[in-house]
């Protein structure tokens, strides 16, 4: 058993895993050793550990930081800090900043030697289901704060060791690790939070007195955020307003302000943007498909070449937190790294000549068409043409005030449960992620109601497979899987069930982008092509057994149509069970019966599609799951 590095009673707070879980804290004794930390019961009066509580393995930590204390904390909850691994965020409570500062000193140095150390984190507490740093509502969001680099806790050469053997006990730690200054307390999401300071990463224009001018590049400070999507910001001239919480990126803070870089574009994106461009040095920095990691993509054109090619670089980062894409050269930051291969090449097809942006072309959806609005009016919609006619009837494209594309949806009278829609579409809108279709609002005033979302040029996944003269390569078929797959995981971390996931329920973006749509409207069809002896109504060649069965649906029948649209993906829309009729799907698929292979489909996709088909669905994966490890298999075809 390894000896003891360190020992302190804190206190710990509850890990949250839910929404609503209450939050507690309770005293425990921790124990820091080579291999492990692990915290028990403490009984004070006798002064002794009872017994184990739990245990994290050091070589699964990501990070280790403080947090700034909530708001009105107790004496006894002022001295927070972090330790982020495979499971979440552990939050403990130091008696002093001393403590605080030896334990996360001490930690820094045992960790520094692991594999996918992070290089963005959050400052503040996850709670009531939202990051209070950065309002992100999922859980796995990448940080909102760059780590820094210059003092991450990581060691000299001379002081680093490769070796998992006991440290000699150091009581008190000379060098102490980076402690952030003060900042204001953090208010809850529905007070107001003044002077903090945003810079737009977008130009967006008012659409009613409501709302404030965002130019590109201009700093705001916001002054309230009691909507997740909205905030209430002031410019530099005074003027105030509500802005799209998306628009903006902390000021001075992360990449978001450089034009170089793409956040949310994957690799086929990426070389698409590179060759319309079509310059001999053009590059981006990209989200890698693993969170956390970043790419540098280049196009060149090798001797001249005609037809150029594009070339795809990991940001990699060394155990004392400096980034390079030549080892030989290392920097402090991924803007300086950036800089210096403006101007040599080092190892790579070409020097960063120029910087190729899509920041101006796509702005991203903002929740409803404007702040408050969610009955729209029908005179501002503009019908230009018939898209097709869906489940619940006509599908237009129009505008909306002339100028906003949108996809308007003419519900038939009868195809609906409208009321109990309209009582629900409020809560629909304020779901908001880059990979779902975003609902802007409804016109319940007419007969036939509308419903009115973002329009995606490129139609439906299932058409875009089917579609001879697109011949996706096996990176674009798995790219599409993640997109689904992280707009589900969003959806499951809101504890939102799809109930009718499948490859005819997804968009495409005019830049490759698959966003889900439709989620939950199944609840208020009245019709529909199977319906169970129970009553209730879903297609069945998506349907695993619990709903088959017992109409039971949850995130994990999600999962089972997840698995079923990944198939899909990779048969180029192919009919599931193709030469079974429904009441024979339902009879055979609880007897076992599954989809074959596809062709295109390698044994490890395969995989991923069969654990989707358990049959019992604890056994099934969450979506975060299904996420992680399809940016572990894109990450290896980087």
């Amino acid at each position: 058993m390894s000896d003891t590095i360190l020992e302190d009673i804190f206190i710990k707070r509850s890990q949250q895993k839910k929404k609503t879980s209450p939050l507690n804290f309770k005293e425990r004794l921790f124990v820091l050793t080579q291999e492990k930390i692990s915290y028990y019961e403490y009984d004070v009066e006798k002064r002794k550990k009872k017994c184990l509580k739990g245990t994290v393995d050091v070589d699964k930590i990501k990070c280790v930081e403080t947090v700034f204390p909530e708001q009105s904390a107790p004496i006894e909850r002022q001295f927070p800090f972090q330790i982020i691994y495979d499971e979440g965020p552990l939050y403990i409570f130091a008696k002093s900043d001393e403590i605080r500062k030896r334990w996360i000193h001490k930690l820094k140095q045992v960790v520094q030697f692991n594999k996918d150390l992070a290089q963005k984190y959050h400052p503040s507490f996850w709670m009531e289901g939202m990051w209070q740093c950065c309002m992100q509502e999922v859980k796995q969001a990448m940080g909102c704060q760059v780590l820094d680099t210059k003092n991450r806790g990581f060691f000299s050469n001379a002081s680093r060791r490769k070796s998992r053997k006991p440290l000699p006990p150091t009581p008190q730690e000379e060098t102490s690790p980076q402690s952030f200054p003060p900042q204001p307390p953090l208010q809850p999401r529905t007070s107001s939070c003044k002077g903090f300071a945003v810079t737009a990463e977008y130009d967006f224009a008012p659409m009613s007195n409501q709302e404030l001018e965002l130019q590109k590049g201009e700093e705001y400070t916001v002054l309230e955020m009691s909507e997740t999507n909205w905030w209430r910001a002031r410019d530099k001239y005074g003027k105030e307003g509500y802005i799209p919480s998306n628009y903006v990126t902390k000021a001075g803070n992360g990449l978001e302000t450089y034009d170089w870089y793409c956040k949310n574009m994957n690799r086929s994106q990426a070389e698409n943007l590179l060759k319309l461009e079509n310059k001999d040095g053009g590059f981006l920095v990209r989200d890698s498909s693993k969170a956390g990691k970043y790419t540098v993509s280049v196009f060149t054109r090798i001797g001249g070449e005609t037809v150029g090619s594009c070339k795809h670089y990991n940001i990699c980062i060394k155990p004392q937190g400096l980034f390079y894409l030549a080892e030989k050269h290392s920097f402090n930051s991924i803007p300086e790294l950036i800089h210096y291969h403006q101007h040599n090449s080092a190892g790579m097809v070409s020097r960063l000549k120029y910087v190729v942006s899509n920041k101006a072309k796509n702005a991203p959806s903002t929740a409803g068409l404007g702040y408050g609005v969610w009955e729209i009016d029908p005179r501002h919609l503009t019908f230009i043409k018939e898209l097709g006619n869906g489940q619940f009837g006509v599908v237009k494209y129009g505008r909306w005030q002339k100028h906003h594309d949108v996809a308007i949806k003419m519900i038939k009278e009868g195809s609906m449960s409208e009321d109990d829609f309209i009582a629900e579409a409020k809560v629909m809108m304020k779901l908001r992620h880059e990979n779902l279709v975003q609902l802007y609002g409804v016109c319940t005033k007419q007969r036939p109601i509308y419903i009115v979302t973002e329009f995606l040029p490129k139609g439906c996944l299932l058409d875009y497979l089917r579609d001879s003269h697109k011949k996706p390569t096996s990176i674009q078929l798995l790219e599409m899987c993640k997109d689904v797959s992280e707009g589900m995981a969003y959806l499951e971390s809101q504890r939102y069930i799809h109930r009718d996931l499948a490859a005819r329920n997804c968009l495409v973006d005019s830049n490759g982008t698959i966003k889900v749509t439709d989620f939950g409207l199944s609840r208020y069809v009245l019709d529909d092509e199977y319906t169970s002896s129970a009553g209730s109504k879903f297609p069945v060649r998506w349907a695993p057994p619990e709903v088959l069965l017992y109409s039971k649906f949850s995130s994990k029948s999600d999962i089972w149509a997840f698995g079923v649209l990944m198939w899909e993906v990779y048969t180029l829309g192919k009919t599931p069970y193709e030469l079974l009729n429904n009441t024979d799907i339902a009879q055979k698929v609880p007897a076992g019966l599954r989809l074959y292979r596809p062709q295109l489909a390698n044994d490890r996709i395969y995989g991923i599609m069969t654990i989707c088909w358990y049959e019992k669905p604890e056994e099934r994966p969450t979506f975060q799951d299904l996420v992680t490890t399809v940016e572990d298999l894109l990450y290896e075809l980087q």
